[in-house]
């Protein structure tokens, strides 16, 4: 007996700046929610509450988590689940996550599991989560210190992308955004890579139309394949490595943690050099795209345990199959690859590309 298809979903509606807030207050207005919860973080509560009230007009009770990464995980959604109980949420009630990348994933998931599913609309507050988090239906949180290791693909009603968010991010952050739209580039659109990868791009400007851009990079791609059987792996170039980079620098005592673009600009151009040995990448944009991550990003240095602790981090890999490690190379910038399988020997060399 073959499998049962299943129906694709369609991406959820993603609306920009006015058009998004219209939609907002149609559908809350419309919809006769019993209750709207809020859900911000510790920053996004003091940093991007007060906009979002200039255009919500509705009555909602705010639920707040802490922010960062270190709090992604089950108990901060226990105290979450806890919350809406105490407050009498039912699954006609509507949370709306507004903040980055961890509020969106991590409340989301919330949102798809609390009396089995309730509404959840996504507010993006960081370039990260406009162009990367809060579009494709991920959601999920951290699991034994692991990279989203527990987790649902459900689409929220829909996102709304305000650029007016970004004013409240520090360089930084936006830096670690910008490393998702250059992969986007990577493995879609040569143009869009060199686009972004130009001296006249700047990071702390405007970037309505490249956010654009790489959203819908990213739309068409999970249109095709929304639970990644196949093409929606290409998002994790870069991610293989970045990931376990990530979670080694967040769970070492001594270290200081990276965002996530940071530890994926690594990953990225580890990659790159992973692809010159294993999918005939030319050595030409090998150090193409070393160069323009290396001219964003300050460079990080590993130890010998550095590496020895992120090469055991892989296993845990979510593209691993029958305990093999699998990558996404690339061909050439705008080709990708996956399920490509690396030597030890190539890891190490990788490691040193980046290094030397």
């Amino acid at each position: 007996m073959g499998k049962k298809k299943i129906d694709k979903p369609s991406i959820s509606t993603i609306l920009y700046t006015e058009k998004g807030w219209n939609r907002l207050d149609e559908t809350v207005g419309s919809n006769q929610y019993t209750s709207i919860f809020v859900l911000t973080d510790s920053n996004t509560k003091t940093d991007c509450l007060p906009l979002f009230d200039n255009h919500f007009q509705y009555a909602y009770t705010l639920l707040t988590m802490e922010a960062g990464e270190t709090n992604k995980h089950l108990a901060t959604c226990e105290d979450l689940w806890a919350s809406l109980s105490d407050q009498g949420a039912d699954r006609n009630s509507l949370l709306i996550n507004l903040g980055g990348g961890v509020v969106t994933d991590l409340g989301g998931f919330v949102s798809c599991t609390y009396k089995r599913g309730i509404d959840f609309i996504n507010i993006p507050t960081s370039l990260l989560a406009m162009v990367d988090a809060s579009v494709g239906g991920k959601t999920g949180v951290d699991f034994q210190g692991l990279k989203n290791q527990i987790g649902i693909i459900k689409e929220p009603e829909f996102v709304v992308i305000d650029q007016v968010f970004l004013q409240t991010l520090p360089p930084d952050e936006r830096r670690s955004g910008y490393a998702e739209m250059l992969k986007h580039g990577l493995i879609a659109d040569a143009d869009y890579f060199s686009m972004l990868s130009s001296n006249s791009i700047d990071i702390n400007d405007q970037l309505t139309d490249h956010i654009r851009q790489s959203v819908s990079i990213k739309s068409q791609v999970v249109t095709e394949d929304p639970f990644e059987q196949g093409l929606r792996k290409i998002l994790n170039y870069g991610h293989t490595l970045g990931h376990a980079i990530e979670t080694h620098f967040l769970e070492h005592p001594t270290k200081d943690r990276l965002l996530h673009g940071e530890a994926i600009a690594i990953g990225m151009i580890m990659e790159a050099e992973l692809s010159c040995r294993t999918t005939n990448l030319t050595v030409e944009e090998r150090d193409q795209i070393k160069t323009v991550f290396s001219s964003i990003y300050d460079p990080v240095s590993f130890a010998e345990s550095d590496v020895i602790a992120i090469k055991g981090l892989l296993r845990h890999d979510k593209k691993n199959q029958s305990n093999q490690v699998r990558f996404v190379l690339l061909q050439a910038i705008g080709k990708p690859v996956i399920d490509c399988l690396v030597s030890e020997e190539d890891i190490n060399a990788a490691f040193q590309f980046y290094a030397d």
